[in-house]
């Protein structure tokens, strides 16, 4: 990452949108620089929020954790936007014909922040602990039978069976890989102090003041020599959408993914030095949806669930809520992969008396004041409070009644996926790189 001496400040927008029942994905873009001379030294503001949970990846699957800490831990490879694997940490790969063996020879002279070096140990104990400890990782290497280390710079999986999606499963935001003689004190569904927040990469993580900022600095030993370009980079946390929006207006933040309200997007796309991206990248597959919790009595009824995927418009939704910024998908399978996404199926249509006729052959029929029942509603709070908003008044239109809870993400957190405190919740969830990871674990 670098600033370039056409310094434009860069607003990457994830183009989300959102659906009852069909899915609607979010982009996850990508920063593409400037093709001019990179200008060295320097400091990057870069606006984030909410509050970060977790740092590094490598038991969570928290987007905090995939945003920040791939600046800190790196990958065995990255991938192009169409899914090519390139080297990183590991320089070749083989896979056997049969798919039981992936190879990987690893790159040479690569020490740790503190100075010690990366070896294939550390692969081996990252993966391990991903397959123990990280949500998506339990899937994604539940096929890994061992993990060798015949020498300090080569790795072998073993897997039972093939695993046709595992090469694509290697990106930093996915499956760091972090130092074992650090690691291995720490409790698999533990976090790393400040201290022990060390990684390979191109910034080393120097403070964290909560509420305020994260700094990192230059990593002097990188072994990618000349790089990264950047002395620094400070992520300002900012949650109130319209500071971020005030901040990229002054110039005092240069770059943020999805940092301002959609309705202020044509304004600052207007300012000469406003850069808006919107490329959505496939490793992400992102979906936003509504998810039922069916402990919920009235929601084991198919026909209430069905009831509100009428209720609601979802071109109107697209066009309210994301301003246009999105696109319909009618099944669990983003759009953004073709190979998987079957375009030729339909979503739920919009229809209110369907809706109404549903609930009523259900048993609620409308009480005293039009009522048939009451829902919790809570919202992830990456995702605009808009979106909430249209749901409680398309269940409102039919009869059911919205608590409609905005959270902060630890309560969120806690109360959806722990406590299963809640009846309707939108999300925002990913197909990730394969949609037989992402779709089977949502």
């Amino acid at each position: 990452m670098s600033l370039t001496r056409r310094h434009a400040t860069r607003l990457l927008l994830s183009a989300a949108a959102g659906a009852a029942l069909p899915a609607i994905p979010s982009g996850s873009p990508l920063l593409a620089a400037p093709a001019e001379t990179p200008v060295r030294g320097g400091t990057l503001n870069w606006v984030f929020f909410p509050e970060p949970q977790a740092i590094i990846a490598i038991n969570t699957t928290s987007g905090t954790g995939q945003t920040i800490g791939s600046k800190i831990n790196e990958r065995l490879l990255r991938y192009a936007t169409d899914m090519t694997p390139l080297p990183n940490l590991a320089t070749e790969w083989a896979i056997s014909p049969v798919g039981l063996r992936y190879r990987f020879a690893l790159r040479r002279g690569v020490t740790w922040h503190d100075g010690r070096p990366f070896t294939a140990a550390d692969v081996a104990f990252s993966l391990l602990r991903l397959r123990e400890a990280h949500p998506r990782g339990r899937i994604t290497f539940a096929n890994v039978a061992d993990v060798r280390t015949p020498d300090p710079h080569s790795v072998e999986i073993v897997l039972s069976r093939p695993a046709p999606f595992l090469i694509s499963a290697f990106a930093g935001a996915e499956s760091p890989i972090v130092p074992r003689h650090i690691y291995e004190a720490i409790r698999p569904e533990a976090s790393a102090s400040l201290a022990q927040t060390i990684g390979t990469g191109p910034f080393v993580l120097k403070e964290w003041v909560p509420g305020s900022h994260l700094l990192f600095e230059r990593n002097p030993h990188y072994w990618d020599e000349g790089k990264p370009c950047l002395d620094r980079i400070v992520m300002r946390i900012i949650t109130d959408p319209g500071a971020r929006a005030a901040a990229f207006e002054a110039g005092e933040v240069d770059l943020g993914g999805n940092p301002v309200p959609l309705a202020d997007l044509a304004r600052l796309r207007a300012l000469p030095k406003l850069v808006v991206d919107t490329t959505t990248y496939a490793y992400s597959g992102p979906q936003t949806q509504l998810f039922f919790n069916l402990d919920t009595g009235v929601l084991q009824d198919l026909r209430v669930r069905r009831a509100v995927a009428h209720a609601i418009d979802l071109k109107a939704l697209l066009a309210a809520v994301y301003f246009g910024h999105g696109a319909v998908s009618p099944t669990p399978v983003s759009v953004v992969h073709p190979t998987f996404h079957d375009s030729s199926l339909g979503s739920v249509p919009f229809d209110v008396k369907r809706a109404e006729a549903l609930l009523d052959e259900a048993g609620h029929r409308r009480g005293p004041g039009g009522t048939r029942f009451p829902l919790r509603l809570t919202l992830n709070p990456f995702l605009e409070g808009r979106y909430g908003d249209f749901i409680r008044q398309a269940l409102t239109r039919i009869g059911i009644a919205v608590d409609f809870q905005r959270l902060d993400l630890a309560t969120y957190l806690t109360r959806v996926y722990r406590d299963r405190a809640f009846d309707v919740t939108i999300g925002s969830l990913s197909n990730t790189f394969d949609p037989t990871i992402g779709v089977q674990r949502a």
